[in-house]
């Protein structure tokens, strides 16, 4: 894929993003990669992004849920999943209001100079009964399993915890088991 193109996922937004950035430019948002597509910063953090899609072109403000949205034009990309991220959407350059985008591109900024975050919830962490019986029935597992980060321990009681059937928790525990016997990380061919 042409380098130039990489943030449009379907090359045909090149004018739209192009008007776009230049309505960005005239804030004090620094322009960065990220995610293969262009991401405006203030101070490092993360304030907008921009992209084009399928059916679309869009703005997507990280912190969106904090923008009043006087004119009702952000929408939750994914309901239920998104917390924070809101997205504006565009069929044509024809729908872009400069005044209008500016105005919410100011309230990010300030936003951001505020400190206005969304702090997502901590989970309580997954407990696995049937792998704490193994590990506790074989020293040699125990001590192995015990080597390893917190992080990647609560990969592999996660990987047994989240199996619904007595079948499936058996199977996986078969599975990982020699992994960590071997010190290798439920991920670590992914990393």
């Amino acid at each position: 894929m042409d380098e130039k193109h990489k943030w449009d996922k379907v090359n045909q937004w090149e004018e739209e993003l192009d008007y776009l950035k230049t309505i960005l430019l005239q804030t004090e948002l620094v322009e960065t990669t990220k995610w293969g597509g262009p991401t405006y910063t203030y101070n490092g953090k993360n304030v907008l992004g921009i992209g084009g899609f399928k059916s679309y072109v869009g703005i997507w403000f990280f912190n969106g849920i904090f923008l009043k949205d006087p004119h009702k034009v952000l929408v939750n990309a994914q309901e239920g999943v998104t917390k924070a991220l809101r997205q504006w959407r565009f069929q044509s350059k024809a729908d872009m209001d400069e005044k209008l985008i500016l105005q919410y591109v100011l309230e990010a900024i300030a936003n951001e100079k505020a400190g206005v975050h969304f702090k997502p919830e901590k989970r309580e962490a997954l407990q696995s009964e049937y792998l704490q019986q193994q590990l506790t029935q074989d020293a040699n597992l125990q001590n192995a399993f015990s080597q390893f980060t917190p992080y990647k321990q609560k990969e592999f009681i996660e990987y047994i915890a989240t199996a619904k059937q007595e079948k499936t928790k058996l199977s996986r525990f078969e599975k990982i088991k020699p992994l960590i016997l071997a010190g290798i990380g439920l991920n670590d061919k992914y990393r």
